[in-house]
């Protein structure tokens, strides 16, 4: 006989998946952390109550089954397998088989740790654009709630961790969406909508509601309804979730629409998306590094032709930066840039086989003016390289970092800039080592200069100005960067 709650790890489901602890407990499956034996990886084992044919148990397995094996979402857990083990005829046991997050659940995250205005944002967004594909399906998850989802971890401080829905034990399929709850109220009390409550109409507006229940939660770790099930339950009939002033207008303004206790008044899921996703480049737009004051054009040009780089040879000092920029930084472009008057002018172009693109169109001419390293996650998301065309168009840029190349008078050279095409984030260690290369590339040039100069004092003359080489300039691509 198998006890779902306190199976041995000597147990081989269908002579294929070995459990080996128990990561969740329901009042109908419990979850486990498994083994596939046969493909020797590690999964998620749900497994049911013994149920008999026709029984709540079983009914709820097939129901769960259907809507998962219709869902492909990378903002939702994946179903690998599904089955009954009949090991003992008389007691089988459903299961589902999972692909196994880790990272723990957002309610063990608030549990022990304050999130930032972003770090929500981007779980709301994440959570949103699953429930968006959800919604268009016809299905309704109907317990959206921390526990529910789950915080991936990719092992990597170059992708930040994204939130997955999980639990679709009480979802309505297609044919159920609309309809109207006919037996008990379904779903955690401190999470239903108030239709869930009054086992009214069930459709898409409710997960907005419980969606803006999270989100409040995350800002406040504290439940906005608290108390025994039917207190909680009857709480959100008689008034809205207290949203604290802190939160600042546009969340309030969210959660409010979120959370109005008539559903036709809520926002679809697809208004939240946008919405999270201005959130997201908001707060990204409050760390911006402070933009340095305007610079005499005259004087900043003086200081760049005074290093005599433009339209130079191919430097193997130069190259040897950029090289390693791509290699310690896991980039396939870095390119130190010299901003001319009408161009931008590439001292080196590791992963480009061009040497120039124009002026008006390039981020150099905004990235040289900050004040401190300029780091940008997504350029898709943020609205200084929205619009840019190397992320609109074919060229696909979604990541850009640079530090400005200053001259020792303060003057304005042009940048050290690494680029990627997926979005990334970059940890203190790897803006440091980018600050690091960037005054390799100051340093060199004073080098040079100085030896310049020292030549020039030697000889009693000017050194001869260095021959201009044929340029190749980017061929019909996005001019920028």
């Amino acid at each position: 006989m198998i006890d779902p709650q306190t199976m041995p790890t000597d147990v081989l489901l269908n002579g294929r998946y070995r459990p080996i602890r128990m990561i969740g407990r329901g009042g109908m499956a419990t979850v486990y952390d498994a083994r596939d034996e046969q493909l020797g990886r590690d999964v998620a084992l749900k497994l049911f109550r013994t149920a008999a044919p026709g029984a709540n148990e079983l009914v709820q397995h097939q129901a769960e089954l259907r809507v998962l094996a219709g869902l492909g979402h990378h903002g939702i857990v994946t179903l690998l397998d599904a089955g009954i083990d009949d090991t003992s005829p008389t007691e089988p046991h459903p299961y589902l088989v999972m692909e196994l997050v880790t990272g723990g659940n957002l309610e063990h995250l608030l549990a022990r740790a304050t999130l930032t205005p972003r770090a929500i944002a981007e779980i709301g967004y994440d959570l949103a654009e699953a429930l968006d594909y959800v919604h268009s399906r016809g299905v309704v998850h109907r317990d959206i709630k921390p526990s529910n989802v789950l915080i991936v971890e990719y092992g990597t401080a170059e992708v930040r961790a994204h939130a997955r829905l999980t639990d679709f034990g009480i979802a309505l399929d297609s044919a159920q969406a609309l309809g109207y709850e006919e037996t008990s109220t379904t779903g955690t009390a401190a999470y239903l909508s108030p239709e869930q409550v009054l086992r009214d109409l069930i459709g898409p507006a409710s997960d907005v509601y419980s969606l803006g229940l999270v989100l409040l939660e995350c800002f406040t770790r504290q439940l906005a309804f608290p108390g025994e099930p039917v207190a909680s339950a009857m709480a959100r009939l008689r008034s809205d979730p207290f949203i604290p002033e802190q939160l600042g207008e546009n969340w309030r303004a969210l959660i409010r629409a979120m959370t109005a206790r008539d559903p036709a008044e809520r926002p679809p899921i697809r208004e939240v998306l946008l919405a999270l996703r201005q959130a997201i480049v908001d707060e990204s737009g409050r760390h911006r590094p402070a933009v340095q004051a305007p610079e005499d054009e005259a004087e900043r040009m003086n200081a760049v032709r005074s290093y005599g780089m433009l339209d130079t040879p191919t430097d193997p000092v130069f190259d040897h930066v950029t090289n390693l920029a791509a290699r310690l930084l896991s980039v396939p472009v870095a390119l130190i840039s010299f901003v001319d008057h009408d161009r931008i002018y590439f001292l080196s172009h590791h992963g480009l086989d061009f040497d120039q693109v124009d002026r008006d169109d390039g981020l150099c001419e905004i990235a040289m003016r900050q004040s401190e390293p300029w780091v940008v996650e997504d350029a898709r998301t943020d609205p200084r390289t929205a619009a840019n065309s190397w992320v609109t168009g074919e060229f696909g840029m979604r990541f850009y970092s640079s530090v400005a190349l200053r001259a020792p008078g303060g003057y304005s050279l042009g940048t050290l800039s690494i680029l990627d095409f997926v979005p990334r984030t970059m940890s203190e260690t790897e803006v440091a080592t980018l600050v690091d290369l960037a005054t390799l590339v100051i340093d060199e040039l004073e080098l040079r200069l100085e030896a310049s100069r020292l030549r020039s004092e030697l000889h009693g003359s000017v050194p001869p100005p260095v021959p201009a080489v044929q340029r190749s300039t980017m061929p019909s691509l996005p001019e920028a960067v």
